[in-house]
């Protein structure tokens, strides 16, 4: 790679010399200008804009020191070489003080430039990765912004977060929340021929399109789902502002789009006072694309009482993924799901009340369990194929076990995994304070925070042994210790394993190992 150098010499000898017996492309660099004072300089470096700027100190008009200020202020990653005599020395000074690269003495010969062209390459190469790393660095940083804000405001749209962590949440990614009033727009897009050949780069300009118009209106925020949908919540003042705002938009949309071969379908819910009653908005408007995109008669739909459709049992699917087992599904949904499926399952509005209500309970249980939402319930980002997908009751069934098995799965694995934890955290304890004699068991549940016959169970269930079998079994195997490398006595060891009574001790030492601690001690010896 070759970098651009700027000539800067009111001497034209000195100039032409420098300029003419240089080896410029050799020490990798261009020579693309030069002038014979500064404010000659001044208009032909902003035209060229060169890596290296060499300049003399006195000129006439500007001189040297003067023009690499205004250069340091206006292009400040120009490297300076200074070219300057013996009795300048206060001169070279301000040059330092003003960040110039190299500092050069008259005369200048060849040698001297070319090796410090050389050194100013290397550092130009050397900034240039670094600022290529930084660069990459924050396109990575603003990828992950992109990324949590999309993940943000899908878990808001469903209600998988509360209205206090999206707002928190929201300010920490340049998403200001706070409104009086919001509602959620879904947009399907789509060929307007569907026998017509699919192309990407049509389909992304849409993309453009759409995003284009909506990127800088600070009350629109975009959440981008698949090939298909866009989801978009809205916010505002008032309930008649959201829907001028939306009509607006979508009008813009729907005419910037005609040049396509694409076209577009809107679905829209009501506006909603909180941001928790976002998640009803939302399936409002999955309602409403679904029947503009199907052709659905809505008025019956509409027909149907939306209070009946929101009788999904939601403390029954909470039951069920808190205490209930995966081979207990089939049972599960047709105790709960099947008999509305047999009542009202054909309207799309039905399907997507059931649907989105399993996918919130359960995602809000996950949330609780300290699981990752997009990992454990993975349909959270493809809600609206999903909806388009169900059509019979079975494929609800399908639908529904997915989600609430990968719930149950994730539990399991969970309950499994603090179980351990707690396991390794009472036996740790036991295996400091087992040579208290007064050691119980209420003792360390309370530690674990557990009531003692939980514990108890749990212990049992995860070691194949009672606590009290481990108890006995660390204070038996401290005392064998004590016996083969100490002089104590039996009754002095058995204060120090936690008995208090030496009789007892012994009893059951023997049980545990066929030998009274005599006996053992005995063994040991040749």
């Amino acid at each position: 790679m070759s970098y651009k150098v700027f000539f800067v010499e009111d001497e034209i000898v000195t100039r032409e010399g420098i300029r003419d017996n240089v080896d410029w492309k050799a020490n990798g660099f261009e020579f693309c200008g030069e002038a014979s004072d500064g404010e000659m300089a001044l208009p032909l470096l902003q035209t060229t804009k060169p890596d290296v700027l060499i300049t003399d100190i006195k000129m006439p008009f500007m001189d040297g020191l003067q023009l690499c200020k205004i250069v340091r202020e206006r292009m400040p990653r120009i490297k300076i070489i200074i070219l300057s005599g013996h009795d300048e020395f206060e001169y070279a000074q301000k040059a330092i003080e003003l960040g110039v690269t190299e500092y050069l003495l008259k005369p200048v010969t060849v040698n001297n430039m070319q090796q410090a062209l050389k050194k100013i390459a290397v550092q130009i190469e050397k900034e240039r990765k670094e600022l290529e790393i930084l660069n990459k660095l924050h396109e990575q940083v603003e990828e992950n912004r992109v990324t949590l804000r999309e993940r943000l405001l899908q878990k808001l749209v469903v209600g998988a977060v509360s209205s206090t962590e999206a707002i928190e949440e929201g300010q920490l990614l340049g998403l200001d929340l706070i409104a009086r009033y919001y509602l959620v727009v879904i947009l399907k897009i789509e060929l307007g021929d569907r026998s017509d050949q699919f192309d990407y780069d049509e389909y992304q300009l849409v993309h453009q399109i759409v995003s284009g118009l909506i990127e800088n209106n600070p009350d629109v925020f975009l959440l981008k789902k698949d090939w298909e949908y866009f989801v978009l919540v809205m916010k505002g003042n008032t309930p008649e502002y959201l829907e001028e705002e939306r009509d607006q938009l979508l009008g813009l949309i729907q005419q910037n789009i005609k040049t396509t071969r694409y076209t577009l379908t809107s679905g829209s819910g009501t506006p909603k006072k909180r941001i928790a009653e976002l998640n009803q908005s939302f399936v409002e408007a999955l309602v409403k694309v679904q029947n503009a995109a199907d052709g659905s008669n809505s008025r019956s739909n509409e027909a149907t009482n939306k209070a009946e459709l929101l009788k999904v049992d939601k403390l029954a699917v909470e039951n069920y993924l808190r205490r209930g087992v995966k081979d207990g599904f089939s049972e599960f949904f047709e105790v709960y799901l099947q008999p509305l499926g047999e009542t009202a399952l054909k309207s799309y509005q039905f399907k997507n009340y059931i649907y989105v209500d399993i996918i919130v309970a359960t995602a809000k249980l996950v949330k609780e369990w300290g699981g990752d939402i997009d990992q454990v319930v993975p349909e959270l980002n493809s809600i609206e194929a999903i909806l388009t997908n169900i059509k019979t009751i079975e494929d609800l069934r399908e639908q529904a076990s997915k989600v609430l098995i990968g719930a149950l799965t994730f539990r399991d694995n969970q309950a499994k995994s603090q179980h351990t934890k707690l396991i390794r955290q009472a036996k740790e304890y036991i295996d400091a304070h087992f040579m208290e004699a007064d050691f119980s068991l209420n003792e360390i549940a309370a530690l674990v925070n557990l009531s003692s016959s939980h514990f108890s169970m749990v212990f049992a269930q995860e070691t194949n042994q009672t606590f009290k079998d481990y108890l006995t079994e660390v204070r038996i195997d401290k005392a064998k210790e004590l016996l083969r490398t100490t002089a104590l006595k039996s009754a002095e060891i058995a204060y120090q394993v936690g008995y208090n009574d030496p009789h007892y001790f012994s009893s059951a030492f023997k049980k545990n190992t066929g030998f009274s601690p005599v006996e053992f001690r005995s063994q040991a010896r040749p």
